[in-house]
């Protein structure tokens, strides 16, 4: 999809807008682990989620490329949405977003803010990227996937960040939503000749993927009912899927119950905030904590933008 130069080429493009964000050992989650813990803490972006690295490298392409677009058309349950809205702004280019009926309120008002119009279609992500693919066509906007190479490029620079900040981790563990995240983290290792085992991480309840990465194929799912909103997908995109099962050793699914106790293990023990998708990589670990023990671990806590209410609910 790209070469080493090209994602160098892509984190500086990144890092005139932001710096690197943090990558800590967190030692209280060590202890809670049994391993050596640390965190890439993506929740420290200027939309509080890695997926603004992915908006930046489009749309610096886009204005490049294709100047007289006269607008941009998406859907999300949120980061997405917001990494859009973000970058479109700088570039000047009209973003609209889609989102399921009932989205986080949260995340709705701030892609609002970012400038984004926004629609509230369908009952969930699958159905309003499907509205968006709809309205593109009809009113000649350009629609962006969630899983595209210009987006992948951008998320990946994070890898590259984790990847050279320190000792290589034994094993890595990233939320799996559509796909960007987890498949730039396979190709930046992969381009860097490392040998981190990479681990997908989704939710009992929207685990398309996991059961796509079993079967060999894509499989849909009729339902995704996490309140892990980032991981909410119900039909996996072919070619992230190829990318995930030629590089990434396994899915692990977790329950929205031990997504809960992640994001209450992250408050209390880093006082940092997690999402849903954000805390599932650590759910994942403790549930793993036994095979893990004693080795070095990275997680990616991909995101902080959750709704006061659900918050509340989960760490009670």
């Amino acid at each position: 999809m790209f070469d080493l130069p090209a994602l160098e080429a892509a984190a500086d493009l990144v890092h005139a807008v932001f710096p690197p964000t943090p990558l800590i050992a967190w030692p209280l989650l060590s202890e809670r682990a049994g391993c050596v813990v640390v965190v890439k803490h993506e929740n420290h972006t200027p939309v509080g989620a890695f997926k603004i690295r992915g908006g930046i490298t489009y749309f610096d392409r886009l204005a490049r490329e294709r100047p007289g677009t006269r607008g941009v058309i998406s859907a999300t349950r949120g980061n997405h949405g917001q990494s859009l809205a973000f970058a479109g702004a700088r570039a000047g280019i009209p973003v609209t977003i889609i989102v399921p009926c009932g989205n986080s309120t949260e995340k709705n008002a701030a892609m609002r803010a970012q400038g984004a119009r926004l629609i509230e279609h369908g009952a969930d992500f699958d159905a309003a990227r499907i509205e968006a693919m709809c309205i593109a066509t009809a009113k000649g906007l350009e629609f962006t996937p969630s899983f595209h190479p210009d987006l992948v490029i951008g998320v990946a620079t994070y890898a590259l960040e984790l990847f050279r900040a320190g000792p290589p981790p034994d094993a890595l563990y990233v939320p799996i939503g559509l796909g960007s995240g987890i498949c730039g983290c396979i190709l930046a290792r992969d381009l860097l000749g490392l040998s981190t085992e990479i681990i997908g991480v989704q939710s009992t309840e929207a685990d398309s993927y996991a059961r796509s990465f079993a079967a060999g194929q894509v499989v849909t799912t009729e339902t995704a009912l996490t309140l892990a909103d980032g991981m909410a997908t119900r039909i996996p995109d072919a070619a992230a899927l190829e990318i995930i099962r030629r590089g990434a050793s396994r899915i692990v699914t977790v329950t929205d119950a031990a997504v809960a106790e992640a994001i209450r293990a992250y408050w209390t023990d880093t006082h940092n905030l997690a999402e849903g998708a954000g805390a599932a990589p650590l759910a994942a670990l403790l549930q793993d904590k036994a095979q893990m023990r004693g080795k070095r671990v990275a997680l990616i806590l991909c995101g902080g933008n959750i709704d006061l209410a659900l918050f509340r609910s989960w760490i009670r």
